[in-house]
């Protein structure tokens, strides 16, 4: 069974040395807590590359092959035919592709990123606090009960105002 604590920090130097101790000291299961984003935190994470950027290239391809699909096939079926020239001729249909790219690829991404947010939450968030959405940064890490002793004394070790169990 795991058990978690929440730490709350009040400077973001002293968060950032509380994440990389708790990173060298091997806890891998924490959540961090910020009123608003920062890019100390992000170097400080070390957080892996989002994979949105995936729903934006599959949309995007997916989009212009459909743009161009619909405008040669509805010129193959309703054919305008002027002074001999191509029925289906790419050049005219690239500005149709890139617009159902463009159109196609922001509604995937979009997608993506409530996917990948996991947006709705429906349950509640362990292990926050409201003052985090304020002005005081926090840390929830999830650890076995025989390494809470060791967490709390990273923790506190780096700064923390307050250490508190949760669950």
């Amino acid at each position: 069974m795991t058990r978690g604590l929440i730490a709350a920090y009040r400077e973001l130097d002293a968060l950032c040395e509380g994440i990389e101790a708790l990173k060298r000291r091997k806890f891998s299961k924490f959540t961090v807590y910020t009123p608003a984003p920062r890019h100390e935190i992000d170097h400080a994470l070390k957080a892996p590359v989002s994979k949105v950027r995936l729903f934006t290239l599959i949309g995007g391809l997916c989009g212009v092959t459909f743009g161009y699909w619909m405008a040669i096939w509805t010129s193959d079926y309703w054919p305008l035919v002027v002074g001999g020239k191509a029925i289906a001729s790419w050049i005219p249909y690239t500005i149709i592709g890139f617009e159902v790219m463009v159109l196609v690829g922001a509604l995937s991404t979009v997608y993506g990123m409530f996917i990948l947010s996991r947006i709705p939450k429906i349950t509640a968030t362990v292990g926050f606090d409201p003052r985090f959405t304020g002005s005081d940064y926090g840390i929830y890490v999830e650890a076995e009960p025989e390494r809470l002793q060791e967490a709390e004394a990273t923790l506190r070790e780096t700064g923390a105002v307050e250490v508190t169990n949760e669950r």
